[in-house]
């Protein structure tokens, strides 16, 4: 529409003012009325100029914060750009940019996220208590490596009785292939996977399911390669190093516009791709002695980006410290030392950082029903004392888990968990994680016993890749078992593309003698779980320890109780019957609801467990579940 001048003359109608506060992020390019609008923050720059195929727009610095600013009238959805810092010859991409379309060394595009048509209005979003956790890696999810071949597989996760979908980092990195946890451009999803819309796509796919999906997110370093954040401002990071690089600067000087940067990323996957929660890497190396800690106020952030809907919010914290819980806006807390605990009663190593676990009746019992087991004993393998009270947190709090991407690479070159043991006890060990009060979390393939292994893969080049090498290695030389000459010529070259590709799950197994029946097993104890009145309400357990490996955890409902038998060593005979540990309620008798020696699973059968003559017989390597 035209208007017109006094004198007549015709003019364009006023452009609309684009402000910080009219974005749906703080930075980084924007469609906007008249053409895209950037904002970057480059505090120490005298000039800052975003640099297209032919064209260039000179952007303003604003007042304060050191940000600069501008609308390109010439741009449109999918140009290709760059940023021209000073007289710097080198042109960088958008530390914002929400999709790098030749990886992190190439241009930004500029995306349109509102194009997307979403069909899940009635989507209430995700609480942590009713969930189980299904970990994957999208390059090795599928052998096609993308959204779309992840999003056929959808149905199948939900049929076997997956809640939430829980993505490792798909934040861009250098490369074809890669964990994802030296992600670079923390706004773009990586391109070998599929463009962001296939990334929503899956999303609301997974939603029409009735299915959540959660995203790893790393705040505590950034990659080593493809990282031109310094460029921008060397305020991004601060002197203090991680094992992995330097940490972010969240307290330091100029840490405001780093914190809103990490802050509203959580935000941002949370707004842009209806995302259900998060699960934050390493928070025990997110250093911050701000009033507010950054934890704090991204969870604020997130939460509140999702409008109506849920969201949770998980963290891995490797000292353990539940205040994340108690002050700082978490939901659940990964739990390592239920794994390491089950890894030494399952396989007898109690090597590295198991050193301190026994594997006995009595640590996994207390793991069950109290979350943690190091609250504040001295842990000797780090020479000190470790994590912090549970008291009062829920058992939905703790996320339980036989395997996840770290634990599966670090132990016995990538092998899974039911390699390392006999098949009996691996079933018996399934069923006490997916039944017990905790949160479970399956990784990918697990659910079938995956023949395929889990290795560390990254696609570096150049110096970097025998630095990786280099650095893997002396990593998994903690676990002498991984040492020998044989184990380590399985770990393989990270930068080899068949360590990449020998990882990718193969799905065919799953109707396969061997496989079927594990299949058959986690679909089963899902169910049960989804099912049975009292094993679902995830409300706190007691229990008994029997002997040295064996014991059982006691579900009490209203009306009925169930109990757990867990025996990970040889038949036990329990003559006469030590009561009340085992009585049924007044009036009642036990019935077996479920065992882990069903044959459909492989097992050899369970006969009655209590005779008036014999007493109570438990049979060894099973776990079996009793009714009231």
């Amino acid at each position: 529409m035209l208007t017109l001048d006094r004198d007549g003359k015709t003019r364009p109608p006023p452009r609309a003012i684009v402000t910080p506060a009219t974005r749906r992020q703080p930075v980084g390019a924007e469609p906007a009325p008249g053409g895209v609008h950037f904002r970057v923050w480059a505090p120490a720059r005298q000039r800052v100029a975003v640099v297209f195929d032919g064209n260039m727009l000179r952007l303003t610095r604003e007042d304060e914060g050191g940000y600069w600013n501008g609308v390109a009238s010439f741009a449109r959805i999918g140009d290709r750009y760059r940023y021209r810092l000073d007289d710097d010859p080198t042109l960088y991409p958008d530390p914002a940019s929400r999709f790098q379309p030749e990886g992190p060394h190439g241009p930004s595009e500029v995306i349109d996220p509102g194009a997307f048509r979403w069909s899940d209005g009635d989507w209430r979003g995700l609480a942590l208590a009713g969930q189980v956790f299904y970990e994957l890696h999208l390059g090795t999810f599928t052998r096609e490596g993308t959204w779309d071949a992840a999003r056929a597989r959808l149905p199948l996760l939900r049929d076997l009785g997956i809640t939430t979908v829980e993505l490792m980092p798909v934040a861009a990195f250098p490369g074809r292939f890669g964990w994802g946890y030296d992600g670079v451009d923390l706004y773009a999803p990586h391109h070998h996977y599929g463009r962001p819309d296939d990334f929503r796509r899956f999303v609301d796919e997974a939603h029409r399911l009735e299915l959540a999906v959660m995203l790893d997110v790393v705040y505590n370093h950034l990659g080593p390669d493809g990282n031109y954040l310094r460029a921008f401002s060397p305020d991004y990071f601060s002197k203090t190093a991680t094992e992995w690089g330097d940490a972010i600067n969240f307290d330091g000087p100029n840490a405001g516009p780093v914190r809103d940067f990490f802050a509203e990323n959580a935000a941002y996957w949370v707004s842009e791709f209806h995302l259900d929660g998060l699960r934050l890497d390493a928070t025990q190396c997110i250093y911050d002695l701000s009033p507010e800690h950054l934890i704090t106020d991204l969870t604020r952030r997130a939460r509140a980006a999702a409008g109506g809907r849920s969201i949770v919010i998980v963290a891995e914290n490797e000292s353990q410290e539940t205040h994340l819980v108690r002050s700082f806006g978490v939901d659940g807390l990964w739990n390592d030392d239920f794994h390491h605990t089950a890894i030494v009663a399952l396989t007898g190593r109690n090597e590295a950082y198991c050193t301190d676990y026994g594997g006995t009746a009595q640590e996994l019992l207390s793991a069950v029903k109290h979350g943690y087991l190091y609250q504040g004993q001295r842990y000797h393998w780090q020479k000190k004392r470790r994590g912090s009270s549970t008291r009062g947190l829920p058992p939905e709090t703790f996320v339980l888990y036989l395997e996840n991407h770290d634990q599966v690479a670090n132990l016995a070159a990538g092998a899974r968990v039911w390699r390392m043991t006999d098949p009996g006890r691996h079933r018996a060990m399934t069923g006490l994680m997916l039944l017990g009060p905790g949160t479970p979390l399956l990784f990918q393939g697990q659910e079938w016993n995956a023949s395929t292994p889990f290795l560390f893969f990254a696609d570096h080049h150049g110096d970097l890749a025998p630095l990786v090498r280099k650095g893997r290695g002396e990593f998994l030389a903690q676990f002498p078992s991984a040492a020998t000459p044989e184990m380590r010529e399985r770990t393989g070259d990270p930068a080899d593309p068949f360590t990449f590709q020998q990882c990718r799950l193969d799905w065919d197994e799953r109707d396969q003698p061997g496989h079927r029946e594990a299949l058959a097993l986690h679909r089963d104890l899902l169910a049960l779980r989804r099912s049975d009145p009292v094993i679902q309400t995830q409300g706190p357990v007691d229990g008994a320890v029997l002997t040295p490996d064996c014991f059982l955890v006691r579900f009490f409902g209203d009306r009925d109780d169930r109990l757990l038998l867990v025996n990970l060593g040889r038949d036990r005979h329990l003559s006469p019957a030590p009561e009340p540990l085992l009585a049924p309620p007044d009036g009642k008798r036990w019935s077996i609801a479920w065992s882990s020696e069903d044959p459909r699973y492989g097992g050899t059968g369970t006969p009655p467990l209590e005779t008036e003559e014999e007493g109570w017989r438990i049979p060894g390597h099973a776990t079996v579940l009793l009714k009231s």
